[in-house]
């Protein structure tokens, strides 16, 4: 872990064992207990819950990746997953039924898109947003991690 703050996956928070979504009542009250901590990491944020980490947020790393080489990496790790059935959150997997359905990520992926780089750019220009770190191809974002590993950076 490249600052020893702890990190927290949220599809472990937002899932049950099944996929059953767990209640919005209940995300909240997860993620509100994460963020009363002094220092924690989420790795995204649903925008049912968005308020509560952005309230306390010092930092925002945001991948801003174009839509095709974003595509292109979600289709080989859903693939990858599909025959490895490795795990990915609670015990689920992914499936033929799941990857070909209307909630697929992949269709997440298109519906989402747009939004969350809006909101990316949203924050960068807002004075009262957090600081924003927008990385925009995996290199930068190797570099950029690279230097926080070894201490060149303050995050």
């Amino acid at each position: 872990m490249a600052t020893g703050i702890e990190w927290h996956s949220v599809d472990d928070l937002t899932w049950e064992p099944g996929w059953v979504e767990v209640p919005g009542d209940e995300q909240r009250r997860r993620i509100r207990q994460i963020c009363e901590q002094p220092e924690w990491i989420l790795d995204t944020a649903y925008g049912k819950w968005l308020d509560v980490p952005l309230e306390r947020a010092q930092l925002i790393v945001a991948l801003d990746y174009s839509r095709w080489f974003s595509l292109q990496r979600l289709l080989r790790r859903t693939i990858t997953r599909l025959f490895d059935r490795r795990e990915i959150c609670n015990g689920n997997r992914e499936s033929l039924r799941g990857f070909f359905s209307r909630d697929a990520i992949i269709v997440w992926h298109f519906k989402s898109f747009k939004r969350k780089r809006r909101r990316i750019r949203q924050w960068r220009d807002d004075p009262a947003a957090p600081r924003v770190i927008r990385l925009t191809s995996s290199r930068q974002a190797e570099k950029w991690l690279n230097a926080l590993r070894e201490g060149a950076l303050d995050y």
